[in-house]
């Protein structure tokens, strides 16, 4: 393996590198609180009560799932036990209350699954050795039509409830759907078109039968999240027969978009007829757009479909599926102040956008019904952004550039808050990458102070409590990791797509002497440019004492080549005779090497930094969770 060794001195560290350390410190004793605090020593969770529903086991796993990630930035050695201890327990606790069978849930939507399974995924990258059997074995729950989910010859999964127990029929156990007055105000009724008996629709006696025959049966958007279940299955396993799969399911639902205009549909029927159960509609199924979340649910289901089938086959095309589903309600955009907008989902918007609420800005429509076109809102800029990220094409560049241009407000500001992708900053993140917000990395990582130093206190001040069910979100709530502000800046990645989506990073690194992934202590790294032509790096080793060797790795999965890398190089004599009142100024020079792999060992003495231009060929080997070691042995 290729090596370069810095020795550009420490003189002052940079306050991005202190401040990263420190949060990996805060964040450290915040699992560390919570796991003592919210958990029994099984690693279950510590709740009395029943679930009443088919929800609420996404809540339980939702807590934990950026554990292992945090481990993979450089979390310390005991959180990795820690985090399987946690995923056994709730996976026991979740069968114990009848939502799980085999380890995996018995039946429900994949806009929830989805959520909860990147626990598992986060899990299988630090720990494949542990979890390659297990994600093998529930990918095969959607491969093996004798599971009872997949229908090979309509290319459907067979209901948008489904899992262990096979495609699960319905959209509840109840005769009606359990919907809330508060919920039915928020989003509206599903199924909106049957002609209305006398009063209210949510005492319609018709609404719980119709939606269960209309909506509980044949495919959903949804479940194009089950790609990165398959996708994860690839990355431990190497078999081939998982990207063949991917290649046809959602190869299928792209060919359907492309037969609707460009706009992917989001129901199919048993029958593989777009519409059938719907008397023809192409929109208005289960969590598709109509009800009750729209772009949000299906642009992200979308995404995650298509670029964990992208990374496993190498083949771009199907990223035209989210192209042509941004493109679509771009073009349907309006400039109108957010205040005025009739979203669904103010609280997450508001929260986001701050005072520029009342700003013009591009407002693009979520839902569709009968009536057309309603329900605008901001583009969610985590999805075209992991799509350029993905490519690095000038296509998906130049629609975050449009996108830019057409917002009234700043995207080099950072606002401390959280959302539940745990994500939300894209903006200023991409402002920064274009060199527009060099203040980036700090006041990124003071919000995540912010949010984790919150959390913490809320966690203290709620310790203890006997949780009903309907207050299970707490524990999600008061998750003191937070780790959007060390994946950006570390790995030069975006947040992972939340509803099941495979991470993406430019550099990933492992600690060569103890031989496990993240950085060393005391190491921090900071990604500047993520250009495939300049991939810049930055890796300081703040111990003035201790030596520290790392690997740089191309890719989340070592897909991507270094061709070459080129680094800043000191003269000796910066720090003078020892009868000398100060130090001189380091005399750099600029050393390039070729390297032609995905993998660059990088020694660090004590008190050194060493800033790295890589150039790289994006997506030039297969992607694999196997570690540096184990690839060139």
């Amino acid at each position: 393996m290729t090596k370069l060794t810095a020795n550009v001195p420490v003189i002052e560290p940079p306050a991005w590198a202190l401040s990263q350390r420190a949060l990996l410190d805060l964040l450290d004793g915040g699992w560390r609180l919570f796991s003592d605090r919210y958990t029994r020593p099984d690693g279950s969770l510590r709740y009395s009560g029943r679930l009443s529903t088919r929800d609420g086991a996404d809540d339980f796993f939702e807590p934990f799932f950026n554990w292992p990630q945090l481990y993979l930035l450089g979390g310390a050695d005991d959180l990795l036990p820690a985090c399987a201890r946690h995923w056994h327990g709730v996976a026991g606790q979740m069968t114990a209350l009848g939502m799980f069978a085999d380890e995996f849930e018995i039946g429900y939507d994949w806009f929830h699954q989805g959520e909860s399974l990147l626990f598992s995924y986060f899990l299988t990258a630090a720990d494949p050795a542990a979890w390659t059997e297990r994600a093998a074995r529930f990918a095969d729950l959607y491969l093996d039509p004798a599971k009872g989910n997949y229908d090979p010859g309509h290319r459907i999964i067979k209901a948008p409830h489904n899992g262990s127990g096979g495609a699960r029929e319905g959209v509840s156990d109840t005769p009606s759907y359990p919907w809330t007055e508060a919920e039915a105000a928020q989003y509206g009724h599903p199924l909106d078109w049957l002609d209305p008996d006398s009063g209210p629709p949510g005492e319609d006696p018709r609404l719980g039968t119709e939606m269960q025959r209309r909506l509980g049966r044949g495919d959903a958007v949804g479940n194009l999240s089950v790609a990165g279940l398959v996708g994860n299955a690839y990355l431990a396993t190497g078999d081939e027969k998982y990207a063949a799969w991917l290649r046809e399911y959602v190869g299928a639902w792209q060919r359907r978009a492309e037969e609707n205009g460009g706009v992917v549909p989001d129901n199919v029927g048993p029958d593989g007829v777009v519409g059938s159960l719907l008397d023809g509609r192409w929109y208005g199924g289960h969590y598709g757009w109509t009800w009750p979340h729209g772009l949000y649910s299906l642009g992200q289901a979308s995404a995650v479909g298509a670029l964990s089938t992208a990374l496993v086959t190498g083949d771009d095309h199907y990223l035209d599926l989210v192209r042509t589903l941004l493109d679509e309600v771009i073009a349907r955009g309006v400039k109108l102040p957010f205040s005025q907008s009739d979203s669904a989902n103010q609280g997450r918007w508001r929260a986001h956008l701050g005072p520029d609420v009342d700003t013009p800005t591009l407002l693009v429509p979520y839902r569709h019904s009968d009536k057309g076109w309603f329900d605008y809102n901001p583009v969610q800029t985590s999805v075209p952004l992991a799509l350029w990220h993905h490519t690095g094409a000038p296509e998906d560049r130049a629609r975050l550039d449009a996108l830019r241009a057409a917002t009234g407000y700043d995207w080099a500001t950072v606002r401390p808050f959280r959302d539940k992708e745990e994500a939300g900053h894209e903006e200023p993140w991409y402002a920064y990458l274009c060199g527009d917000n060099p203040a980036y990395p700090e006041r990124i990582l003071a919000a995540a102070h912010a949010q984790a130093r919150r959390r913490i206190a809320l966690l203290r001040a709620n310790a203890g409590r006997d949780l009903p069910e309907e207050a299970i979100h707490l524990w999600q709530n008061v998750n003191p990791v937070v780790t959007e502000a060390l994946t950006q800046t570390m790995w030069g990645g975006p947040q992972v797509v939340y509803n099941g989506g495979l991470q993406q990073a430019r550099v990933r690194y492992f600690d060569a002497e103890r031989r496990r992934p993240g950085v060393p202590d005391q190491v921090a790294a900071l990604v500047s440019a993520i250009e495939p032509e300049a991939t810049v790096v930055t890796l300081v080793n703040l111990s003035a004492t201790e030596d520290r060797t790392l690997i740089v790795q191309a890719g989340a999965f070592g897909e991507h080549e270094i061709r070459t890398a080129a680094a800043d190089r000191a003269e000796e004599g910066w720090t003078g005779h020892d009868t000398e009142y100060i130090h001189h100024e380091p005399v750099l020079s600029r050393q390039e090497i070729e390297v032609g792999g995905p993998h660059l060992t990088v020694e660090l003495p004590a008190g050194t930094s060493i800033t790295l231009t890589l150039r790289l060929r994006l997506h030039a080997y297969r992607p694999s969770y196997r570690a540096p070691w184990e690839r060139s042995s």
